[in-house]
């Protein structure tokens, strides 16, 4: 009896180590952290469930869909520690390669015009598609078009777009939200009726759009939206995925701005609501690309 008891206080122990271990986030080079083991083994992988689907009308005009992406990297937590992040590459690439089976070529712009900053503890290092695809884009990425250029030179009569998109990751909430020249595209880009993409985090960059008005302006306002639920993200200290809690809540300011979060789980949804098309989280971003190639095409081929 006595063995027995040690035998097991032994497993106890073994297994809270391995928790200890498996889900604290792992600290970087520079100080900063990246999700730990078990937050990348539950939340990432090594293939995409890509489908390469082919488009009988391809697009075959000049029009492109303008990209928007974060240049900053970390993300300072409410505990004060620093969250490695940027875009992930998967909601980024996926859709990317359905747009261009389409025939529709994407530009590629951050506020300053510095590098997109990618979170690549999330490229899934088998999946051929997107790594062909992220080479393909790999100069766009490191040298992008800035954002405060387009808005002063190109904005007003610019037709060259079909559509703006936001890639998600937590670095969708940094710099994007409170940024007046990302107001001034999302504003424009409603009132020219182009198209407006957002998947994951990337809904929060449609907070831009608030900030010259009041809440009862606000352009979504009565919109429904597929995006990363604020309670997931709560849940993220729990397994490591972020080093703390999140230092604040967009999900909660866009629901007060009068529009739903229709998704209660980090899913495969999608959803078009008028011009706005978004998804919940890497998993949906086949089917975000798809529903987004499609309806750019109705677009276009009308």
């Amino acid at each position: 009896m006595k063995k027995t008891l040690i035998g097991l206080a032994s497993i106890l122990i073994l297994i809270v180590i391995t928790l200890y271990i498996t889900t604290r986030p792992a600290k970087t080079a520079n100080g900063t952290y990246s999700p730990s083991p078990l937050a990348l083994k539950l939340a990432t992988s090594s293939i995409t469930n890509f489908d390469n689907t082919t488009y009988e009308n391809k697009y075959t005009g000049n029009k492109k869909v303008l990209m928007i992406c974060t240049e900053e990297r970390n993300m300072t937590m409410a505990n004060g520690k620093k969250f490695s992040t940027g875009n992930h590459p998967v909601e980024m690439l996926l859709p990317v390669l359905h747009l261009k089976n389409a025939g529709f070529d994407v530009d590629v712009v951050t506020p300053t015009g510095k590098p997109v900053a990618v979170e690549m503890w999330a490229m899934p290092e088998d999946d051929e598609n997107v790594k062909n695809i992220y080479a393909e884009f790999r100069n766009k990425l490191e040298k992008p078009g800035s954002l405060a250029d387009f808005v002063t030179n190109s904005l007003i009569d610019s037709t060259n777009y079909v559509a703006i998109f936001f890639p998600g990751g937590h670095g969708a909430m940094l710099g994007l939200p409170e940024n007046k020249d990302v107001s001034n595209l999302v504003n424009w880009s409603y009132k020219k009726g182009l198209f407006t993409l957002a998947i994951c985090h990337g809904p929060a960059a449609l907070l831009a759009a608030s900030l010259e008005v009041n809440g009862d302006d606000f352009i979504y306002k009565g919109y429904k939206i597929a995006s990363f639920p604020d309670a997931v993200d709560a849940q993220g200290p729990m397994i490591g995925y972020t080093p703390g809690k999140m230092p604040w809540i967009y999900g909660e300011k866009l629901n007060k701005l009068g529009v739903t979060i229709i998704n209660k789980e980090a899913d495969n949804t999608v959803n078009i609501d008028r011009k706005l098309i978004t998804g919940a989280s890497p998993q949906a971003a086949n089917d975000f690309g798809k529903l987004v190639a499609n309806e750019l095409l109705k677009e276009v081929n009308r």
